[in-house]
This record gives C-alpha cells, sequence and structure tokens, in this order.
C-alpha cells in the first residue's frame, strides 16, 4: 500500500509498505478523509518520539471498513465510522485501573504515527474495532467528522482535568485549533469569562464565536501580566494549556489563583524540564494544581462528541480553513502545518 510517512528525523515522503492484517477483533478501514496535526510536525521535524524510520505519520481521519476481525460484532465492511487518535487496549490493567490511555505503559492508548503505524495511508489497521470506533452518524460530514479524532476531544479534556465549573474564570493559552476546542469546552461547562492567548486574526474571530469573551496576545507584553491587569490583580480560576513550550508553565501559574487548577493538553515537543516559579507556586503549597493528560480515546467518547454536534452544542467545522481534495494531497496538507500562514486553523483532505 502507499502511505505517506516520516523517512528519517526532518524528512517526511510517500513509501509503500506491506498492507495491514487484521486480528480477530480489529477492522481494516480504508481513508475517507484525513486531517494533519501539529504533533505531526512535532514527531518529525522536532524529534518529539526519538529517530523513527519509515513510520506512516497521522492520527485524524474517518474511514470506511473493508474488513472486520471474526469476534467484531458490531461494525461490518462498508460502515463509515470515526477513527479516534487514541486506541487503547481496554483488557488492559492499566484500562482497569481507569487509565486506558496508558494501556500498556505511559502513552500506550497513543497507537497511530507512536507505537504503529498512523492514518495517512491506503490501508488503516484498527485493534479493538467494537471498543475504538463509532458510527459517522448521518448529518456530520467527513471533513468536520474529521475533528472528532483528536481536536475536539483533546480540547474538551482541558476542562475535564482543570475541573471548569459554573461562574468561573478560565486563560486559555493558545487558540489554534486544540485549544479553539478548549475554548469552547470551557464555555460548555459554565465558565463566565474565558480569555482566549493567541495572535492571528482568523484564530481570534473563531475563538469569539465558540464563546471567548475576551482575547490577549502575547505580542503585546507578558500574558500573565496581561491576565493580572485585566483581572485587578486576582488571575483567573483555571488555565487551559493548548500552545507554548515547557517555560508557559511560569506565565500559567502566576496568573492562576491559590486553589485554582491548570489543564494542560499541549504536546511538549523538546524541552528537558518544566519550569515552575517557586514563590507563585506558594512555595509549594498554594494549592495550585497542574493536570496534564492525553485525551481519552474510546467508542462511547466519539458517539458522546458527535452527538453534541448532531445537536448543535457545538460546531468544528469552523476550523476547517483548507481542503484538499485527493489522497495524494496529504503531503500538501502536513506543508501547510508544518508553514502555518496566518489563514490557516486546520486543513483536511478528503478522499471520499
Amino acid at each position: 500500500m502507499k502511505a505517506y510517512a516520516m523517512l528519517e528525523l526532518n524528512k517526511a515522503g510517500w513509501i509503500e509498505k506491506e498492507d495491514p492484517a487484521c486480528g480477530p477483533l480489529d477492522a481494516i478501514c480504508r481513508p475517507v478523509a484525513l486531517a494533519p496535526c501539529t504533533s505531526d510536525i512535532h514527531t518529525v521535524w522536532e524529534g518529539a518520539i526519538g529517530d523513527r524510520h519509515n513510520l506512516v505519520l497521522g492520527h485524524e481521519g474517518v474511514g470506511e471498513i473493508i474488513e472486520v476481525g471474526a469476534l467484531v460484532k458490531d461494525f461490518s465492511p462498508g460502515d463509515i465510522v470515526i477513527m479516534p487518535a487514541i486506541t487503547p487496549d481496554w483488557g488492559s490493567r492499566e484500562a482497569q485501573r481507569g487509565y486506558s490511555v496508558h494501556s500498556g505503559g505511559m502513552l500506550g492508548g497513543w497507537k497511530f504515527s507512536n507505537g504503529k503505524d498512523g492514518v495517512f495511508a491506503e490501508k488503516i489497521h484498527i485493534n479493538e474495532a467494537d471498543a475504538n470506533l463509532a458510527l459517522l452518524p448521518s448529518g456530520i460530514g467527513f471533513e468536520t467528522a474529521c475533528m472528532l479524532s483528536d481536536m475536539m476531544p483533546t480540547g474538551f479534556h482541558a476542562s475535564e482535568m482543570a475541573k471548569v465549573t459554573y461562574g468561573e474564570s478560565v486563560c486559555v493559552i493558545g487558540i489554534g485549533p486544540v485549544g479553539l476546542m478548549c475554548v469552547r469546552g470551557a464555555v460548555l461547562r459554565g465558565a463566565s469569562r474565558v480569555i482566549g492567548v493567541g495572535s492571528r486574526p482568523i484564530c481570534v474571530e473563531v475563538a469569539r464565536k465558540y464563546g471567548a469573551t475576551d482575547t490577549i496576545s502575547y505580542k503585546d507584553g507578558p500574558i500573565d501580566d496581561q491576565i493580572l491587569e485585566m483581572t485587578d490583580g486576582e488571575g483567573v480560576d483555571r488555565v487551559l494549556i493548548a500552545g507554548g513550550d515547557v517555560d508557559t508553565f511560569e506565565p500559567a501559574i502566576r496568573m492562576l489563583k491559590p486553589g485554582g487548577a491548570i489543564g494542560n493538553v499541549n504536546y511538549l515537543g523538546n524541552g528537558d524540564h518544566v519550569r515552575i516559579p517557586r514563590l507563585d507556586w506558594g512555595v509549594g503549597m498554594g494549592h495550585k494544581t497542574i493536570h496534564g493528560g492525553l485525551m481519552p480515546g474510546g467508542r462511547l467518547r466519539m458517539e458522546r462528541l458527535a452527538s453534541m454536534v448532531v445537536h448543535g452544542r457545538v460546531d468544528p467545522s469552523l476550523m476547517i480553513t483548507h481542503r484538499f481534495e485527493g489522497f495524494e494531497h496529504i503531503a500538501d496538507a502536513v506543508a501547510l502545518m508544518k508553514e502555518k500562514p496566518r489563514d490557516l486553523i486546520k486543513p483536511v483532505v478528503v478522499i471520499g
């Protein structure tokens, strides 16, 4: 099969690979729509998971099932399905502990373009199909459904970890596609004031549509100083981190109220240590809690998020700024994510 892969550090391209084999619990899909992620850029051009050779990229997409294993009960060839970025092993001890995303070891539920080949291929292997796939409801387009693979569940997970609730103030650091879903997730969980941090006008515009009450830019000065000035020195109840680097935790801690929480869903692609300011953290006793987690995968979560789209609670299509037709354009979409032009939020490749 033809696939688009990380060839080595700082190099990606087309390769031929053997077709994946279908186990008794598994499914094989052909891609219907695919989307690249900034994580693909971290993987190839920052070496975030080390030097990999001929690793097929991609973890966001919609597929058509072309084969199922003998023990698959709920899916059949011809079904159009959401393929989540995280596909855990649900019988693992970690899943039984409540941490399915770490099945088989830390981050072990993240298989596509990490533990195994990703979705930028003519054939895609899905482990434990009954538990990890979700039927695409009528009324959701293929392009929009790609956003349910990763962007929407990851962004929403930040609010879950930080426990955003009614009437609270929230700062979202980074309003790319994941950060935009952080904004919408915080609004849906009842936040009153949601402040987005970003500089690209198109992202600011969509953040406002998703419910951001204010936006600031890091280009206008330290973001913690701006937040403290906006809040009369009090800071915010919750901080959701969807962008930045290992140094971003420093202003996040400073702008956070005592007793507040940080929900980090930013993929830290480089750096050895996270910086935590000692005094602003209350010398270790400020009840300022940091949560960082890989978004949950699985069928139930995909079905619930799809239901929110069907019933108008969120419109992920607002994030799609660039569209390509044809499998061969995956390389073009990845190049856009690497270059990040000012009019980009998210590109999608439709195969149909």
